[in-house]
């Protein structure tokens, strides 16, 4: 487990928040000059703990009204076929995250589409086509409560 400086979680919190910010803004905000901040920022990026710069984009303002979750479980539990339907998995647009859960299912998927008619051909003539699918469950969201926005810096 990583342990952090304090300076160290508040340009994290920050820099998650609004990642256009300015190293001069940044410096401001934690309370540091801007050389140590930037080599702050730059020991965070080469070490992985930031792996990148993104804008948060809403879903619905691009067309994608439907977000569904879709449970998967396949015939075999080898690394192979497992290993083997992730690589499917990655390819598909529609697929905005997967994880290897465990329970009574093997894989969950997340997917966006346009409306209901495109989520059900994506499900029925492209997931359920993927390699050794033994059986697929999919819950629709009706409402986001709380959409991710980051992850709790410090916890």
């Amino acid at each position: 487990m990583a342990t952090f400086e304090s300076v160290e979680l508040k340009i994290l919190s920050s820099l998650q928040a609004d990642g256009r910010l300015t190293n001069q803004e940044l410096s401001e905000r934690v309370g540091m000059s801007t050389s140590p901040c930037w080599r702050k920022v730059r020991q965070l990026e080469e070490t992985g703990v930031i792996r990148g710069y993104r804008a948060d984009l809403n879903r619905r303002k691009l067309g994608l009204g439907v977000l569904a979750f879709i449970r998967v479980k396949i015939d075999g539990h080898n690394e192979a076929e497992a290993d083997a339907f992730a690589a499917e998995v990655a390819r598909l647009r529609e697929v905005v995250a997967c994880y290897s859960i465990a329970g009574d299912s093997d894989f969950l998927l997340q997917v966006v589409s346009p409306d209901l008619d495109s989520y059900a051909d994506f499900a029925m003539s492209v997931v359920r086509r993927l390699p050794r699918i033994k059986e697929m469950q999919t819950t629709f969201v009706l409402k986001e409560i709380k959409p991710f926005e980051g992850f709790p810096v410090g916890l």
